[in-house]
């Protein structure tokens, strides 16, 4: 919570006017009473009409003074709000980009959209609350209690005799309601997750007629989710309404007390012109009434601060995560003599958790102007090998060199640059055809763009389109089918140029005749290093080195010719689908 206090300093202007505008408010408010005292003992009591005229004017101007106030008071506690939400979202946003892929999956995709959305909303409207309930509830009550302890300071102590049982109460509720408030949290994680796998897999769900099982589960967590927030609910609602019972309870005890003795005046009400009991016990009533509610609203931050805290927390997680992938105190920039080389030596690599390496005592070298291949079988290692050479993760051993210099030696930014990727599953952005393609390169030319669909074989279909290039794309592009998308995604990536394009298994969803022009028009157009990951022979049978492995290590390399007399894994491969899937 202190930390997340340093927003609050960044918007120090429109915090110190919530404040000031709030304190300003309840002094307007602790006045009125003592005005209205001396209306009933000064003006009623002598029948002085120019008198009650005069101190009612000046009630009225105090009314209005703090209507005016609180409206302010309003407006920069909600401006402050909406800023520190806006701030905290940021930071939160920024730090989750600069979080490796193994880090983003150490806290989970859906407790990250959990954490900055719904913890964030927690916060700002803690600080809303802050702004305007937990400043003015202790104001209130001091100043109550002091004022009322002026009127009466005999009767006023009865009203202590009352704070030490809530305060017990309070502290109960609040033991309760934390550890409900975090499993809610975490429930709230685990219902996104599950929404999310569901409508990304809303087609397999159909195609299995699974979807009353799947409603079933959600069903489960749906209503353990409810019932743990009506439990959280049904203490704060009695939280609440005891302390007002309480309070009242002191209340009446004091009236029934101050009757018995109307006549009597205290000294310092004296002082104060309060020359009657009745006017006296009228505002002290509306001080112990003031009381009541700051007890009320007191209660109401009981609600607020442990949801608070347990968000705060959350979100601390998050930006306390250290990045195990980070930039270089001093970079190096790469070496042009070896521009668009990738070269490793000796590399492991194994997932966190996952018992084994995925990667063993990898090498080998791809050039310029040259297509190396990798193929393999289902879980050998080939997109590891991808993600190794963007830095999506970092070797365990060994070292992965990019143009001549380790890639955990240079910027990231440098080295995303550099390389047209091209992701196993084709993502698109909604937007239009060119709003995609320029994600590539911002400032990329019309014939550059035109040469990346012509070469990606994507001109023949967005070409009869009825607006071309600026033809609109869905959401994921979903208003296009899985080859359309393949294309478009590698089209993206041309449109950049690039010292090296890798293809991640990137001609899965293209027929055979899609695929071998696509190869070719990269052979013949593009001047750069091409790593193709591939699982079909047919992708890579003309590639310049193919690199086989199994299990996580290279069991052969060379061209298809050498393979075939060579490698068995690969003859293995070979054989099941060219000869028996024809």
């Amino acid at each position: 919570m202190i930390r997340l206090l340093k927003y609050l300093k960044s918007m120090k202007g429109s915090t110190a006017a919530a404040m000031f505008f709030v304190v300003i408010s309840q002094a307007g408010s602790l006045i009125l009473p003592v005005l209205m005292s001396m209306i009933v003992n000064n003006g009623i009591a002598n029948e002085d009409i120019d008198y009650i005229t005069k101190v009612g004017i000046i009630m009225m101007a105090v009314s209005a003074f703090a209507v005016i106030v609180a409206t302010f008071n309003s407006y920069f506690s909600s401006k402050t709000a909406a800023n520190y939400g806006k701030l905290l979202r940021r930071d939160l946003f920024l730090k989750v980009e600069s979080l490796s892929q193994r880090d983003i999956e150490r806290v989970g995709t859906p407790s990250l959209i959990t954490r900055c959305t719904n913890d964030v909303k927690v916060l700002q409207d803690f600080v809303l609350q802050c702004l305007r309930i937990i400043i003015s509830a202790p104001i209130m009550l001091v100043g109550g209690i002091i004022m009322a302890f002026v009127m009466n300071p005999t009767l006023s102590l009865i009203i202590f005799a009352v704070m030490p049982v809530i305060a017990v109460i309070v502290l109960i509720v609040l033991k309760t309601v934390m550890p409900l408030f975090k499993r809610r949290q975490k429930l709230l994680d685990s219902i996104n997750r599950f929404i999310r796998e569901k409508l990304t897999g809303t087609r397999v769900i159909r195609a299995f007629n699974r979807g009353d099982i799947e409603d079933a589960k959600f069903d489960k967590q749906n209503i353990e989710f409810s019932s743990l927030t009506l439990k959280f609910q049904r203490l704060m609602s009695v939280l609440i309404p005891v302390c007002i019972v309480l309070v009242i309870f002191a209340l009446d005890l004091l009236i029934v007390f101050a009757a018995k003795d109307i006549d009597s005046l205290d000294p310092i009400a004296e002082r104060l012109a309060l020359e009657n009991s009745i006017g006296n016990l009228q505002a002290f009533v509306v001080y112990m009434v003031m009381i009541v509610y700051s007890f009320t609203m007191a209660a109401a931050m009981f609600v607020i601060v442990p949801r608070a805290r347990i968000s705060a927390k959350r979100i601390n997680e998050v930006l306390d995560l250290e990045a195990t992938v980070t930039d270089p105190a001093s970079p190096v920039l790469p070496d042009e003599s070896k521009r668009g080389t990738v070269e490793f030596r000796n590399v492991s690599f194994g997932y966190e958790d996952s018992g084994k390496p995925t990667l063993k005592n990898v090498s080998f070298t791809a050039e310029r102007n040259k297509v190396t291949a990798i193929i393999g079988g289902t879980g050998c290692g080939k997109s590891t090998i991808v993600n190794l050479i963007t830095r999506f993760y970092d070797v365990t051993e060994g070292q992965v060199l990019f143009e001549g210099v380790d890639v955990r030696d240079m910027l990231q930014s440098e080295l995303h640059k550099r390389i047209g990727y091209i992701p196993q599953k084709a993502v698109l952005f909604s937007g239009s055809i060119e709003d995609n393609l320029r994600y590539g390169d911002e400032n990329a030319s019309e014939e550059r763009m035109r040469l990346a669909l012509e070469i990606s074989q994507s001109s023949e279909f967005v070409d009869k389109l009825p607006e071309g290039i600026k033809s609109f794309v869905s959401q994921n592009g979903t208003n296009l089918s899985g080859g359309q998308k393949q294309r478009l995604s590698i089209a993206r990536a041309l449109t950049r140029e690039a010292d090296i394009y890798i293809f991640d298994d990137s001609f899965s969803a293209l027929d055979f005749k899609t695929d071998s022009k696509l190869r070719r028009a990269i052979k013949e157009n593009i001047t750069a290093t091409v790593i193709i990951v591939a699982q079909r022979v047919g992708t890579i049978i003309d590639a310049d080195k193919i690199i086989v492995l199994d299990k996580g290590e290279i069991v052969g390399m060379g061209k298809h010719g050498e393979l075939m007399e060579s490698c068995s894994v690969y003859q293995e491969i070979y054989t099941s689908q060219i000869e028996k899937g024809g």
